[in-house]
């Protein structure tokens, strides 16, 4: 089964980079091994699976009002500014935006909220949610393919049925949702992936790329390499790594000022910032954004108090009386922090494949749920 699922990887596309190959990355094709991936889907209970599918568009249309108040977004992040420069580097740009009175007249989000189901409560609670660079939608799309091939073939002799298998469709979607904003915009051009299945030229740059090549035209347009960009996705932009130098953030300020529908914009990429999300959590917070008791109700069950930014790398366990001990003190670095509740999620015994290599283990799985808002 094992050998069968790296067959099964290789021809359809569920590989990624290889490290280990200098030019990986560099030239198309060259230097790629499988995604890691657990050989069989992991057991979640159907109930908790709906819920999170129906907290999806509630979700979008927080973030979207939330994005809406740019007085909210200076206010709640006025102390992380001072300790973090990302943070600051954001918000700067979008003080500017709000100088101007700057408009998005097309907001498009492709989101992904994360789920973990805690073993002690029996709750579904929210690790995350991302506005920007929401990876593996098309990854998990395989994944998904690959595990019900293997259910095809091997889920009368394990006790299982693909058809228990709920389907995916993220990276399909998340494509008609760029290829819906491509065509709200009326001097449509370019933006990455979309070729294939709905002719929109597309192309690649690096923020430092777009500092060189691209320019502001005098009715909004962003032009780069003499094309008007129609829409920009975001896979860089939101780790302090991705902004080296000053040609970066130039270049995020100009993608900013332009009329370009943004994915996302710097409202919406700062909307998703752990820090709001754990102001979203505090008591009456919902209710300024949003109107329905009912799906206030459902949001406020699965909060859990979240890290400041995104990314499992940026947590620290264990360290609450630190961070007390910091509030005390009165240090501003207390500021980068956000306290979150532990969550304990369910271990199961899992197979896992990388590089080729399958051994079992024990493992924790969270829901990845994508989500796709246009207006």
């Amino acid at each position: 089964m094992a050998y069968d699922a790296l067959v099964w990887s290789s021809l359809h596309g569920l590989v990624i980079g290889d490290k280990s190959v200098e030019r990986s990355g560099k030239v198309p094709g060259v230097g790629l091994v499988h995604a890691p991936f657990a050989l069989l889907p992991t057991p979640f209970p159907e109930s908790h699976w709906k819920q999170a599918c129906e907290l999806a568009p509630l979700f979008n249309e927080l973030v979207d009002r939330v994005s809406l108040y740019g007085k909210f977004l200076q206010d709640s992040l006025s102390r992380t500014k001072k300790v973090d420069l990302l943070t600051s580097g954001l918000l700067d740009i979008h003080s500017k935006m709000l100088h101007i009175n700057k408009k998005e007249e097309i907001r498009l989000g492709l989101h992904r909220s994360d789920y973990m189901l805690d073993e002690q409560t029996k709750s579904l609670l929210q690790i995350e949610l991302n506005t920007i660079s929401s990876s593996f939608a098309g990854l998990s799309c395989l994944v998904t393919e690959l595990h019900m091939f293997l259910l095809t073939h091997y889920g009368e002799l394990l006790g299982l049925d693909s058809k228990r298998i709920p389907g995916n469709t993220a990276g399909i979607k998340y494509v008609e949702a760029l290829a819906k904003a491509w065509h709200e915009c009326d001097n449509p051009s370019y933006f990455p992936q979309l070729y294939n299945t709905h002719l929109v030229a597309t192309i690649q740059k690096t923020l430092a790329e777009i500092d060189r090549d691209g320019k502001l035209l005098p009715d909004g347009t962003l032009s780069v390499d003499g094309q008007a960009v129609a829409v920009i996705y975001f896979r860089a932009g939101y780790t302090p790594i991705d902004y080296p130098s000053e040609s970066e953030w130039r270049a995020r300020l100009l993608m900013e000022q332009s009329s370009s529908v943004k994915c996302p914009s710097i409202s919406y990429h700062l909307a998703g910032t752990k820090k709001i999300q754990q102001e979203l959590a505090k008591p009456n917070l919902l209710e300024r954004f949003l109107d329905n008791k009912d799906d206030i109700a459902k949001l406020w069950k699965c909060f859990a108090g979240f890290p400041r930014r995104e990314g499992g790398g940026n947590n620290i366990y264990g360290m609450r009386e630190t961070l007390i001990r910091l509030q005390k003190e009165g240090n501003e670095e207390d500021a980068a922090y956000i306290l979150m509740q532990r969550i304990f999620p369910t271990v199961n015994s899992t197979v896992l494949m990388r590089e080729g290599c399958c051994r079992k283990d024990q493992a924790i799985s969270d829901l990845v749920i994508f989500g796709a808002y246009l207006t």
